[in-house]
């Protein structure tokens, strides 16, 4: 999930879940983060304010293309409307990573040869880019659970903590 990938594309939860943390800020170096026509319209039911964060590039767009491994994989696994236009969407732009903490739809992803990561490894790459410090994402993971509408396995956001922490312990030996 480096600078390299050209194209960003979001669904909803990351940018709700980023924003309700207080930490949308950390796709500002991503360049660009296109957001599907339908996913632009649920962040604005769900979280209006998450679509005016000064510093990051937001940028509303509809799928042009539409491509037929989508339609083929949607049933399958069963993706909603804003999970399709976001792989149709990735499909458009080669070596597009695509952003959602959505279980089925990051299957889609790797069927289709996307990259895809959610609010976790943004959180967690924000320590590599030098955009948080490791204490500071250890809080922001933290927080999670009473801060966020983000459903996620006690087990995996713990063992996610760990890992992290595991690289405090390599930091400071």
């Amino acid at each position: 999930m480096e600078k390299t990938r050209a194209v960003v594309i979001a669904d909803a939860e990351p940018i709700i879940h980023l924003d309700e943390l207080n930490s949308l800020d950390l796709l500002a170096d991503f360049g660009k983060v296109i957001i599907p026509e339908t996913v632009w319209n649920e962040v604005e039911r769900h979280r209006p304010q998450a679509l005016s964060c000064s510093g990051v590039k937001l940028i509303r767009q509809r799928a042009v293309h539409f491509s037929a491994q989508v339609d083929a994989l949607t049933p399958f696994y069963t993706l909603h409307a804003g999970e399709q236009e976001a792989l149709h969407l990735c499909c458009e732009f080669k070596n597009s990573l695509l952003l959602t903490d959505d279980t089925a739809a990051r299957l889609a992803a790797k069927n289709l040869g996307v990259a895809a990561h959610g609010t976790l490894g943004v959180l967690v790459r924000a320590i590599r880019q030098q955009t948080r410090s490791i204490p500071e994402v250890l809080k922001l993971l933290r927080a999670i659970p009473t801060q966020t509408t983000l459903h996620i396995r006690a087990a995996l956001l713990a063992e996610v903590i760990s890992d992290v922490e595991k690289n405090v312990k390599e930091v400071y030996k």
